[in-house]
């Protein structure tokens, strides 16, 4: 690849709630732009500012030097790359994929080989935080390939977020989806605790007051016990995606033959927060499951910050 730093040009694929957003920072950064998603009214805020509309991942791949998946799960990045209108259907050489998409790292360690084959470098960035982050453009991401092809594309990853590197290809998955699992018991556990807390004389706001800067203390609590104050459970991350790392984080501790005592009955009290409120409500809704059970909420009253309303970084 010829071209440096801003001089390249960067496609986008997979414009839903972080993509659209990391998408729009690279933007904001002066990279030209292809995007595509498979809903064509995702593609028109990022065409807004500026981006050419691409009409496939052949397409986008074929009009950038550099090209961003973020998609749902393997299923849906296998077809970015195997698909009728797939990078592999089109001329790969001297292109960087960079794939963002929480997914198997055995699944994926074959498709980049699959992409290297005809002449590409892949690089694998998987991320964590929330959708604030990714607004803000400040979201950590888990990145692994060779040094010399990070260096190629760091001015993209970090118009995004910030650069942690884990290693070789692959290692960005892997260690996306142990800190997915330590999120989601974090997450499940929460709820276990403030309820006995609540029914045991302690107000909801004291005890997570108190608990910050503790031995307790995790992001997941710092940043999502607002929404169960809220009450909305932040929607910006529903249950059918925890259900999806949850299988992925699963197949991976099977694969390394791990005892998963922990992460089966997390992933179990998800599956139920699914079943009695629907796969798209809040990735904290599984916190509801422990409130409801007990007769009563968690609700606190007060101006709390939406994730999904922050404002980019200028």
């Amino acid at each position: 690849m010829q071209q440096k730093g801003m001089a390249m040009k960067v496609g986008f694929i997979g414009l839903g709630t972080m993509g659209k957003n990391a998408a729009a920072n690279i933007r904001r950064k002066g990279f030209q732009m292809a995007v595509y998603d498979i809903r064509p009214e995702a593609v028109a805020p990022l065409v807004a500012m500026g981006a050419t509309r691409g009409e496939s991942p052949a397409d986008v791949l074929v009009l950038c030097d550099v090209v961003v998946t973020m998609v749902f799960g393997p299923k849906e990045v296998a077809e970015v790359l195997r698909g009728p209108q797939g990078f592999l259907s089109v001329p790969c050489a001297d292109k960087i994929w960079i794939d963002m998409t929480t997914s198997s790292p055995f699944l994926m360690r074959e498709l980049a080989a699959e992409f290297e084959a005809k002449g590409g470098k892949a690089v694998d960035a998987p991320v964590t935080g929330s959708v604030d982050a990714a607004i803000r453009g400040d979201m950590p991401m888990f990145v692994g390939g060779s040094d010399a092809v990070i260096e190629q594309v760091r001015p993209v990853i970090e118009a995004m977020g910030q650069l942690r590197k884990v290693g070789g290809y692959g290692n960005g998955y892997v260690a996306k989806l142990v800190n997915n699992q330590l999120w989601k018991i974090h997450a499940a556990a929460i709820g276990e605790a403030m309820v006995t807390a609540k029914l045991a004389g302690l107000d909801p706001l004291v005890w997570w007051e108190v608990m910050k800067g503790g031995a307790a203390d995790s992001f997941v609590l710092s940043h999502d016990v607002p929404s169960i104050f809220a009450g909305h459970y932040d929607p910006s991350f529903p249950i059918a995606l925890c259900l999806k790392d949850l299988g992925l984080i699963k197949e991976l501790m099977d694969k390394v033959g791990t005892t998963a005592t922990l992460t089966e009955a997390t992933h179990e009290r998800f599956r139920e927060a699914g079943r009695r409120y629907g796969t798209a409500a809040g990735e904290m809704t599984v916190c509801r499951v422990i409130e409801d059970d007990a007769g009563i909420d968690l609700r606190v009253a007060g101006d709390w910050q939406k994730p999904w309303e922050v404002k980019p970084a200028s």
